[in-house]
């Protein structure tokens, strides 16, 4: 019996038509709100600003797996909401002055990319601390984690972005996995990705997205 795949939101699943019980698919009801670097569900209210943390937020709703790909009412913007503005607008790049950018969020406008936080210097008196016996010490307390043990024969699911299929150590290899090194990029209401420069309106199109890289599979990618 041939395997499909589930298209309802938030699950990814396979099923055969004599095993698709009822309760056995969970999903999202309504398609994702994004505003500020905020990715959210609008039918549950959960949210991340991590995009690989938002789409491993379970779904809300149970039902039966389906094939037919589900008609996600668009949210309707809220043109309303006040934005603050700067206190002085004097000598402020645009790069400065943009949300996305002040928050570390890449930026298609400006190119920005995560800040990392710079050491400041308290006063020239500042004596630099060189590590003594008793460090020594206390990092021989805590030693490197040890690395987790899998079974080559353990079904694992690969966490890289745009994969998401069941593999073992086994059956892995260089070309095991298409996936997209990413980011995610989110940017006046465009949805898309940066290492294959591909960007879509809609949020099932930019599911759709084809990867554009093959690798190993991973379960624990490093963040």
């Amino acid at each position: 019996m041939e395997r499909l795949r589930c298209q309802r939101i938030g699950c990814n699943a396979t099923f055969t038509e004599d095993d698709n019980p009822e309760n056995s698919c969970t999903y999202h009801e309504s398609g994702p709100l994004f505003h500020d670097g905020m990715k959210k569900w609008s039918c549950c209210k959960k949210s991340s600003h991590d995009f690989s943390l938002f789409l491993e937020i379970p779904g809300c709703k149970t039902g039966k797996h389906t094939t037919e790909k589900p008609v996600i009412a668009k949210p309707a913007a809220n043109q309303n909401r006040a934005i603050p503005a700067p206190t002085s607008m004097a000598n402020v790049s645009p790069k400065d002055a943009c949300p996305r950018c002040c928050q570390g969020f890449f930026c298609s406008d400006h190119g920005s990319q995560p800040r990392e936080a710079i050491p400041k210097a308290s006063n020239s008196n500042t004596v630099t601390s060189v590590p003594s016996e008793s460090n020594t010490d206390v990092q021989q307390c805590h030693p490197a984690p040890v690395k987790k043990k899998v079974d080559i024969n353990e079904p694992q699911i690969c966490k890289n972005k745009g994969c998401g299929k069941t593999f073992t150590e086994k059956e892995n290899h260089d070309t095991a996995c298409s996936y997209h090194p990413g980011p995610a990029i989110f940017h006046d209401r465009m949805r898309g990705w940066k290492c294959c420069d591909i960007h879509v309106k809609e949020f099932d199109e930019f599911m759709s997205i084809s990867p554009c890289t093959t690798g190993w599979h991973n379960a624990s990618p490093a963040s």
